[in-house]
């Protein structure tokens, strides 16, 4: 069954949202920073990555074709070492 809901593919693009962000936000609100705050296409098969003050979780926000998929991720042990201003903004190929 979840593979049926879920359309999962190697994104084009991953980009790594720099800074703290509120990780109460669901997929509008993680839309929003990225429309408003970036001014990037949400639909062109990227992946954004988002990680708040706490550096041992992320979400990242992902359009599939048909909806939105927001990803979860707690390390156990360990942490992130995330970039937190724009002078250390990342794209990855």
């Amino acid at each position: 069954l979840f593979v049926m809901l879920v359309n999962w593919h190697d994104p084009d693009y991953i980009y790594l949202v720099c800074g703290k962000t509120d990780m109460r936000k669901g997929i509008d609100g993680l839309a929003m920073v990225i429309a408003e705050n970036y001014g990037l296409e949400l639909y062109n098969n990227s992946l954004f990555l988002f990680c708040g003050g706490r550096n041992d979780r992320f979400k990242g926000l992902f359009w599939d074709g048909e909806g939105f998929i927001m990803l979860y991720k707690r390390f156990e042990n360990g942490h992130l070492s995330w970039p937190r201003n724009s002078n250390e903004a990342k794209e990855l190929s």
